[in-house]
């Protein structure tokens, strides 16, 4: 089944098509990077002007670079949930006109639930593919982009029941925020995972602490970590008794901005490692509910998931608990239309359909 995918639910205009809800034969991804970097973050109102001037020729690249006529589609699937309003609206009412005219199914996606499935996606030819769906479940999932930290039970691609998320910043978003913090530019968490990457980083410099939000908690919270590297960048000491007087802050050198992403860097990836090991845990004793049993593999998604240290670290727990990693390439933990329309391939074969009433919704359903 040919499905063409469309995504718009942030600052990334995306369009791709796939068969069968795994081989990719194209991913247009359009970048707006550039209109926001000045802002050193995302504008809504532009954002949505720009899918608006953009949306009609990602499309159609799409559909030259698979070879695929317009006859050739056999669904079109649109993320309309969650994300910035104005944004979706403009893929969805795109995903509408399109499928009203070609008289083929129109497939709501959640875009978070479409993150666990990008490490899913293949290309025609790939000598290593991943395995099969069906072999992927049960799962823990774990989504982490600049709008969403969040564990999943995954039961298959359309079963999924939410065990914790971030109760303030999402890791990306305090990945921004941190950068800004440290005068690192736009986007700020790339950026500050290649300084905090360097060689000669020291992740010790200064003492971030680890949220861990109670004894049986899977939720997240990254305010604290953020505002503790605010204290170290300027000089603040952590103890409130030693704050007052205090010196003036040293001055950021580069090195010391520099440390101190690496810093940030490891405090936040434990604080995501830890979090799983609990969820691992929890599920071996039984404590998840009714659909508690041993999770072998782990399926992460999202943006954040690109991270170098975040991989390595992923990889080395998953040796660590004799436990499947599946994590998606790099081009598929951004925003893609690809594992929209993948995701839209198991949705239609449980009849989830929709009509021309979809809606774009800012919220996810879980």
């Amino acid at each position: 089944m040919r499905i063409l995918g469309i995504e718009t639910s942030c600052d990334e205009t995306a369009a791709a098509i796939t068969d069968d809800g795994s081989v990719v034969h194209s991913s247009v991804v359009a970048s707006q990077t550039d209109i926001h970097a000045r802002y050193a973050g995302v504008v809504p109102e532009l954002a949505s002007r720009a899918h608006v001037e953009r949306i009609t020729p990602v499309i159609r690249e799409a559909l030259a670079d698979a070879r695929t006529p317009w006859n050739k589609i056999d669904a079109v699937a649109v993320g309309h949930r969650p994300g910035l309003i104005g944004s979706l609206l403009v893929g969805v009412s795109a995903a509408k006109a399109l499928a009203w005219s070609l008289g083929v199914p129109l497939i709501g996606v959640d875009h978070v639930h479409a993150h666990l499935h990008a490490a899913s996606l293949t290309q025609p030819g790939d000598p290593s593919p991943p395995p099969s769906h069906t072999d992927h479940f049960p799962a823990l999932g774990l989504v982490i982009s600049g709008g969403h930290t969040s564990l999943y039970l995954v039961d298959s691609p359309t079963a999924i029941t939410r065990l914790g998320a971030t109760i303030d910043d999402a890791l990306g978003e305090a990945y921004d925020k941190a950068a800004a913090i440290l005068g690192i530019p736009f986007p700020g968490g790339p950026n500050l995972d290649r300084l905090a990457a360097s060689d000669d980083a020291d992740d010790r410099a200064a003492d971030l602490p680890v949220s861990r939000l109670g004894p049986d908690s899977l939720d997240f919270s990254f305010s604290g970590l953020k505002t503790s590297l605010l204290y170290a960048a300027r000089g603040i000491p952590s103890s409130p008794t030693q704050r007052l007087p205090h010196p003036a802050p040293p001055p950021l050198t580069p090195e010391r901005v520099r440390d101190l992403a690496a810093s940030f860097q490891r405090a936040a990836v434990r604080a995501v490692i830890f979090k799983i090991e609990r969820a691992l845990d929890a599920a071996d004793a039984g404590d998840l509910g009714h659909n508690a049993r041993r999770l072998a593999r782990l399926i992460v998604g999202g943006g954040v998931a690109s991270n170098s240290r975040l991989r390595r670290e992923l990889a080395d727990l998953a040796a660590r608990r004799t436990i499947a990693l599946h994590i998606p390439q790099p081009r598929y933990c951004i925003d893609n239309a690809a594992m929209i329309a993948g995701l839209a391939f198991h949705l239609h074969a449980d009849g989830v359909i929709a009509d021309l009433s979809l809606q774009a919704h800012p919220s996810a359903t879980c």
